[in-house]
């Protein structure tokens, strides 16, 4: 009986403990709202008193990018070093030797942490990018569509980036390949009940007195047509002491001296953001660029705090599009290595963070058609973005009164799918994908209805245009890939890190922990 007892005893002591370590104060100096089986993060050890802070920090936000994308890229990557890759086939009969290669790490794969965060919002387990990235800038939850604000629209959020630059004075730096007053980066300046008062929300970047912007051009410039127009917010941004830049030119004469800039990219493309990276030219800058730029003009006694988002991932998930995916994917990754050759000079001060807000379009690899065999190399058959080819082809085809015959010869030369060829070319079409491209012409260039009803034409086309988006799901299947969404998804996403402190990312956790993680080993309230 003694035994027994001694034996509860000593089990109640073990609940006791762990007990009282679940309930650890982070010592953010934030309350998360308390959430039912949330997963525990895997480091309750303040990090501070046994690790220095690093004074270089890159957080890496791969818009709508999780897993999926992430192996695609790389998968798409390995197959195309793979010269036998094709022969590497379980549908064959014989390989003739042939084995497959495997897919080729990027970079940041390669970090020593490796963590998942989950991404649910205040009322959706398939939220969108201002709640997510409100998480992972303030810990704390909220609705879709809201930025740092609780969901009575009655508190405001304290971002981390404003967290270091009050309390630390270190620099702040916010790139984007899309408009800088979109949501994600947003998220780490403004404080909104909605995402899309675009207009405020560039107040507040102005307002911010962060030293860095760079990238695509704010939305709304001008605010919403009225009869009273507001100020331009570029004139705004200059009357707070920005130097704005428009060209490569101006971009470049940049130094460490100019102040506080604003650099928008010369070449902007749909809805003022930068180009897609399968439509960037040589003479464009990349997203690679505005890093070492940014460096360069943030970097001081201090330290740094540069968030980037590569923010193209998740358009071209919404349309379905996965060459410019994974070309947007491999641009992401060489902005990272930007980071990662910084870091060389700097690895006992920097901390490199590599993750996504969500994941977009229900990305996977496999497609019913292909079965267990991929064909991902035929996705290089793709020359241009969707949008590059709705802005320049399809428009020119209502124009013009181009035939769908007509139009055969474009679609060949820029996605590499053909009406006819030599036997065994995968890239020929079936009588069936033949019927749906047609189907889709019509519909895009005469408004032809297609017979189907109102759901049936949103899972073919979504709110695209028919043409560009059946044109992508052709070669996308072709190749094994496939959407299941034009919208985001619950899945986790990823969260790799390198440098100081990079080990309290390892582990599976809310998006909120990796505020909780960064406020805890900066040492900000």
């Amino acid at each position: 009986m003694r035994k027994i007892v001694a034996l509860l005893l000593a089990l109640c002591l073990c609940v006791g403990i762990f007990a009282g370590c679940s309930t650890q104060n982070s010592g953010s100096g934030t309350t998360t709202p308390k959430v039912e089986n949330k997963p525990a993060t895997e480091t309750t050890a303040p990090v501070a008193e046994t690790v220095s802070a690093p004074k270089y920090v890159f957080l890496f936000v791969g818009d709508g990018m999780s897993y999926p994308q992430i192996q695609s890229t790389s998968d798409f990557l390995g197959a195309l070093k793979d010269e036998d890759y094709f022969l590497a086939q379980p549908s064959l009969d014989d390989n003739q030797g042939a084995t497959l290669d495997g897919p080729e790490y990027l970079n940041f794969m390669n970090f020593e942490a490796a963590g998942s965060a989950v991404t649910y919002d205040s009322n959706s387990f398939a939220p969108d990018s201002a709640s997510t990235a409100t998480s992972i800038s303030t810990g704390r939850k909220t609705y879709s569509g809201t930025i740092n604000v609780d969901v009575t629209g009655t508190e405001i959020f304290e971002t981390i980036t404003e967290k270091v630059h009050g309390q630390l004075g270190m620099k702040v730096g916010i790139i984007s390949s899309v408009n800088l007053n979109h949501a994600t980066p947003a998220a780490f300046y403004a404080h909104q009940a909605s995402r899309n008062n675009y207009y405020e929300i560039g107040e507040e970047l102005v307002a911010s007195g962060f030293e860095y912007f760079a990238g695509g051009g704010p939305k709304k410039v001008d605010g919403s047509a009225s009869e009273n127009p507001l100020p331009n917010l570029y004139d705004l941004a200059k009357d707070a002491g920005y130097t704005v830049t428009f060209t490569n030119e101006e971009a470049e004469a940049i130094t460490a001296d100019s102040g506080k800039v604003i650099l928008i990219d010369e070449h902007l493309a749909d809805s003022d953001a930068m180009a897609y990276e399968l439509d960037r030219t040589d003479d464009m800058w990349s997203l690679a660029d505005y890093v070492e730029k940014g460096i360069e003009v943030l970097d001081n006694d201090k330290g740094f705090f540069m968030m980037c988002e590569g923010g193209k991932i998740d358009w071209a998930c919404h349309a379905n599009d996965a060459a410019s995916t994974i070309r947007d994917t491999m641009a992401f990754a060489d902005a990272i290595q930007v980071a990662m050759d910084f870091a060389k000079d700097h690895a006992d001060e920097t901390l490199i963070i590599v993750t996504g807000d969500h994941e977009t379009g229900g990305l996977t690899i496999g497609f019913a058609g292909t079965d267990y065999d991929t064909y991902l190399t035929l996705l290089e058959s793709q020359k241009i973005s969707f949008q590059k080819f709705d802005d320049e082809y399809t428009a020119a085809y209502k124009e013009n009164g181009t035939t769908f015959e007509e139009a055969l010869a474009d679609i060949e030369a820029l996605f590499g799918l053909k009406a006819e060829g030599e036997e065994g070319d995968k890239l020929v079409l079936t009588a069936y994908e033949l019927e749906q491209l047609r189907v889709a012409f019509e519909k895009s260039i005469n408004g032809t209805e297609t017979g189907e009803d109102a759901q049936a034409e949103y899972v073919m086309y979504g709110t695209y245009d028919p043409l560009s988006v059946t044109l992508t799901h052709i070669l996308n299947n072709k190749s094994g890939i496939s959407f299941t969404s034009y919208s985001h998804t619950g899945l986790p996403v990823a969260v790799l890190a390198e440098g100081v402190n990079a080990e309290v990312f390892n582990g599976y956790y809310d998006n909120t922990d990796i505020f909780n993680k960064l406020a805890e080993m900066l040492n900000v309230q």
